[in-house]
C-alpha cells in the first residue's frame, strides 16, 4: 500500500480570483459573456484543486452552470473556490461566482458551479490526492452533498 498523504482541511484549498469586467468581455447584450465566466470558474476550481493536491490537474467535468443574474460591464467578478470532494485521483471544486458593483459595494451571487478534476503525476498519469478533512458541521454537510453528486456522475456513465 503506497504512503498516503495526511488529509487536508477544506480551508487549505480556498482560492479567490477577482477581475474587473471591461468592454472586451461583453456579449451582444452588453453583459459579460457566459463563456468567459465559465473559463474563470474553471481556472478558480483548478487552482483550488492544485493547491489541495499539490499537483497539476485537468478538468474532467463541469456540472450544469445556470446563470441566475447577469454580470455587467464595470462589475468586479469574484470567484471563490474550494475543494468539496476528493476521490482516489479526482477532486470536485465548488466555485461561487459573485458580481460586485465596485462603486456601491452591492454584491449579487450569480451562480455556483461544481467542476471535477483529475490530479496528474509528472508523466501525465492520474495520481492519488490527499483526502479532505471537514472541520465544521457545515463542511461535513458540504462533503456529503459532494459525495452524492459524484455518485450521480458515476451512475450516469
Amino acid at each position: 500500500m503506497p504512503n498516503l498523504p495526511d488529509p487536508k482541511p477544506i480551508r487549505a484549498s480556498r482560492v479567490t480570483l477577482s477581475q474587473l469586467m471591461n468592454l472586451e468581455h461583453a456579449n451582444l447584450l452588453g453583459t459579460v459573456h457566459g463563456g468567459l465566466i465559465m473559463k474563470l470558474a474553471d481556472e478558480a476550481g483548478a487552482l483550488a484543486c492544485m493547491r489541495h493536491a499539490q499537483k497539476k490537474v485537468v478538468t474532467v467535468a463541469i456540472d450544469s452552470m445556470t446563470f441566475r443574474q447577469p454580470i455587467r460591464i464595470g462589475d468586479l467578478i469574484i470567484l471563490n473556490a474550494e475543494v468539496a470532494y476528493t476521490g482516489r485521483t479526482s477532486l470536485e471544486a465548488e466555485v461561487e461566482v459573485i458580481a460586485e458593483n465596485p462603486i456601491t459595494g452591492e454584491r449579487t451571487h450569480t451562480n455556483t458551479a461544481y467542476l471535477v478534476y483529475v490530479a496528474l503525476d509528472d508523466a501525465g498519469r492520474p495520481s492519488s490526492v490527499p483526502q479532505l478533512k471537514a472541520e465544521t458541521e457545515d463542511e461535513k454537510l458540504k462533503m456529503e452533498k459532494a459525495k452524492e453528486r459524484q455518485k450521480r456522475r458515476l451512475e450516469q456513465k
